[in-house]
C-alpha cells in the first residue's frame, strides 16, 4: 500500500487507521502471523494500532498483548497468567527518557554517577535475561531518546553530571548488550528522535495531556521502525535494487550527451550528488545486497557509462544488466526469473515518474521509491527501510558471488545434452547435519525467505529456531552445498518432531537456487539415517499450498511418500514407511554428515 510507503503522511495515517486496516485486510495474501506484546513505559495504543497497519503492508499479521500503562517491568519480572498464555513470538519493550528512575545530582562523585548508571543498566539486563528464560523469543528494545532541555548547555553531553552524557552512556551499554545477544534488537529511538526533531517528538503537551512520551503526530515514524524490525526478523527484507542508469546514477543520458559529458565524480556539485549516491549503492552490495541494471539504452552504452572514469559502480558490481528498449515491465520480470526472486523482493530505483507508475501498475508488488530529487536519493531510499540490518551471515557477504556462479552454472548446462552429465560436472559437495550455533542465522534467514519450496509456510524466528534445536524430540537438519563453482551455503532445512516411532515433518524449505540437483534427495537419504537411529518406522509429510509453493505440490510423491488425504482446499498428507532396505537416492553429491 502506498500510503504506507516513505514519505508517508503521518496525519493521515492516525485518523485513517481503522479504514486502513480494513483495506489491508481485503487484500487477498497470505500473511505470516505472530503474535506480539507490547510492554509500555508510557501509553502505547496508538503505537500499536499504527504497527500493526505497517505489518499487515509487509504481509505480517499480529496479534497483541498490550500492558497495562507503565507495567513493564512488572509484566515482565513478576507473575503474569495473561501474558504467559499469549505466548509471545516478538516482546517490543516501549520505553523512553521517562522511564529512567534515577539521573546523576550536581553533587553526586564519579564513583557515585557511574553505581547509578549501572544499576539503571542492570535493571533492564535482568529483565531481558528475565524474558529471554522465559519466553525463548526475539527481544525489540528501544534505546533512550534525549531530554528536550540540557541544563547544562553544551557541556550537558561532556560533564558526568548531565543528563546527555548520562543517557548517551546508557545507550552504549544497550549497544554492547545487543552485539553479545543475537536474538535482541535496539529501536533507536535516539537517532529517530533527532531526525524527526526532538522539541516536536518530546512535545510535552502529549505526556501531560495522555501520557505519550512519544508526541502522537510522531506515532506513525516509531511504528514504522519497529515494523521494519519485526519485518527484518522474519525474513521479509528486499533482497536487491533494480536501477535504472540516466539520472540516475549519473546526470544526463550517456546515448545523447556521450560517456565524456555525463555528470559525475567530484568536480562540481552536481556530480558529487551521483558519485554520493553510487558509494551508497556500492556500500549495499557489500552487505549482501544484489544490484541490477534496467535502463532503455544500448547495451554498449550503458555498460560505457559504467566504464567511466569516475563511476563507482562497474558492471561486474551488477548481477543482470538489461539495457534495451523493451518495456521496462518486461525487464523486471525477466530479471526476477533469471535471478528466481519474487518480483516483489526487488526495489525498482528509476528518476522517471512515467517508468514508476508503469511497474506500479505490471507489478504493483514492487516498491517504487519517489526518485525525484538527486541530492535527496539516499534519504528517500535509507529511510524506506528495505534493507534493515539485524544480524549478518557469512552467506550474506558473499551473496553476489553466489547469484553471479549461479549464471555460470546455467550457462554451463546450456552446453549438455544430458542432465545427469551436467550435474556430474559439477562436482557437488555437501555438509548436512543437525542445527548448529554457527549456521543458526542463516537458517532462520532461510525458513523466512524460501516461498516456493515451503512444504508447510511455517515461519520460525532464530528465538524458535534455537529453541526447537534444543529439544529433544525434534530431528534438525540443515545442508549446506559446494560444487565447482563455489560455496552455496546454508540451502535446505528440515525440522520433524517424534512421536513414538513416528515423524511429523513440522517444515521442509530448500533455497530455489538449487533445485534440481539432488539436494532434496540428499536431505531425503540423511533424514532417513536420522529416523533409523531413534528408532522411528514412519514419516509424515504435510503440504499446504499457497499463492507461490505450487512447484512442491507433488515434492513428497517423488520421494517416495504415499499421499494419505487431501481435503477440498488442496493440503495433503503423505506417508513414508522406513524399510531396511531403503535405498539411497542421492546420486550426484558427496555428502559430509
Amino acid at each position: 500500500m502506498r500510503e504506507l510507503e516513505y514519505p508517508f503522511d503521518n496525519d493521515y495515517i492516525l485518523k485513517k487507521k481503522k479504514s486502513l486496516k480494513k483495506e489491508l485486510l481485503a487484500n487477498e495474501r497470505q500473511f505470516i502471523e505472530k503474535k506480539i506484546a507490547i510492554l509500555g513505559g508510557s501509553t502505547t495504543n496508538d503505537i500499536k494500532l499504527v504497527l500493526e497497519l505497517f505489518l499487515l503492508n509487509y504481509g505480517i499479521k499480529a496479534s497483541f498483548y498490550e500492558s497495562e500503562y507503565n507495567k513493564y517491568y512488572e509484566d515482565a519480572m513478576f507473575e503474569n497468567l495473561e501474558l504467559e498464555e499469549f505466548h509471545p513470538d516478538i516482546i517490543f519493550i516501549h520505553t523512553t527518557n521517562r522511564n529512567i528512575i534515577r539521573y546523576p545530582e550536581i553533587t553526586d562523585s564519579e564513583s557515585e554517577v557511574n553505581a547509578i548508571l549501572e544499576s539503571e543498566y542492570e535493571r533492564f539486563k535482568e529483565m531481558w535475561e528475565r524474558l529471554f528464560e522465559k519466553y525463548h523469543c526475539s527481544i525489540i528494545q528501544n534505546n533512550f531518546d534525549f531530554p528536550t532541555y540540557r541544563l547544562f548547555g553544551n557541556k550537558d553531553a561532556t560533564d558526568i553530571h548531565g543528563k546527555i552524557n548520562f543517557i548517551t552512556k546508557l545507550n552504549l551499554k544497550f549497544a554492547e548488550y545487543a552485539e553479545t545477544n543475537q536474538n535482541f534488537f535496539i529501536n533507536d529511538i535516539n537517532y529517530q528522535s533527532a531526525q524527526y526533531g526532538l522539541d516536536k517528538w518530546g512535545d510535552p503537551f502529549y505526556w501531560y495531556m495522555y501520557k505519550y512520551a512519544v508526541a502522537v503526530p510522531a506515532i506513525p515514524n516509531l511504528s514504522f521502525q519497529v515494523a521494519n524490525i519485526i519485518k527484518a526478523i522474519l525474513g521479509k527484507n528486499k533482497k536487491g535494487f533494480v536501477l535504472d542508469l540516466d539520472n540516475t546514477l549519473w546526470g544526463g543520458i550517456v546515448g545523447d550527451d556521450g560517456v565524456d559529458n555525463l555528470t559525475i565524480g567530484e568536480e562540481t556539485s552536481e556530480g558529487q550528488v551521483y558519485t554520493d549516491f553510487q558509494k551508497y549503492i556500492l556500500e549495499h552490495k557489500k552487505m549482501g545486497i544484489i544490484l541490477n541494471v534496467n535502463s532503455k539504452n544500448e547495451e554498449s552504452n550503458a555498460i560505457a557509462g559504467l566504464r567511466h572514469i569516475d563511476s563507482i559502480l562497474r558492471p561486474e558490481d551488477f548481477i543482470a544488466i538489461k539495457a534495451n528498449w523493451n518495456p521496462k515491465s518486461n525487464n523486471f520480470k525477466e530479471i526476477s526469473q533469471e535471478l528466481n526472486v519474487g518480483a516483489d523482493s526487488l526495489v525498482f530505483v528509476d528518476d522517471n515518474p512515467a517508468e514508476r507508475a508503469i511497474i506500479n501498475q505490471e507489478l504493483p508488488e514492487v516498491s517504487t521509491p519517489n526518485m525525484e530529487v538527486p541530492y535527496r536519493y539516499i534519504e528517500v531510499l535509507d529511510h524506506s527501510g528495505f534493507f534493515e540490518v539485524i544480524n549478518f551471515s557469512k552467506d550474506d557477504f558473499s551473496k553476489a558471488e553466489m547469484y553471479k556462479e549461479n549464471a555460470k552454472r546455467r550457462q554451463l548446462q546450456k552446453s549438455f545434452t544430458n542432465y545427469d552429465d551436467y550435474l556430474k560436472s559439477l562436482n557437488m559437495e555437501a555438509e548436512i547435519g543437525g542445527f548448529t550455533s554457527i549456521y543458526m542465522a542463516r537458517i532462520a534467514q532461510l525458513t523466512n525467505k524460501s516461498n516456493q519450496f515451503n512444504l508447510t509456510t511455517k515461519r520460525y524466528t532464530q528465538a524458535e529456531i534455537e529453541e526447537t534445536a534444543q529439544d529433544q524430540l525434534h530431528i534438525t537438519l540443515y545442508g549446506k552445498l559446494e560444487d565447482k563453482f563455489g560455496d552455496n551455503g546454508v540451502v535446505s532445512v528440515v525440522i520433524g518432531k517424534q512421536n513414538k516411532n513416528r515423524l511429523d515433518i513440522d517444515l521442509w524449505i530448500m533455497s530455489c537456487r538449487v533445485l534440481k540437483r539432488d539436494m532434496e534427495y540428499a536431505m531425503m537419504d540423511s533424514l532417513v539415517e536420522q529416523c533409523k537411529k531413534r528408532g522411528i518406522e514412519e514419516i509424515y509429510g504435510y503440504y499446504y499450498p499457497t499463492a507461490k509453493n505450487g512447484m512442491v505440490k507433488d515434492f513428497y510423491g517423488l520421494q517416495g511418500f504415499e499421499k494419505v488425504s487431501e481435503d477440498p482446499e488442496g493440503n495433503t498428507v503423505w506417508k513414508f514407511e522406513i524399510t531396511d532396505d531403503y535405498k539411497k537416492k542421492n546420486k550426484f553429491i558427496k555428502v559430509e554428515e
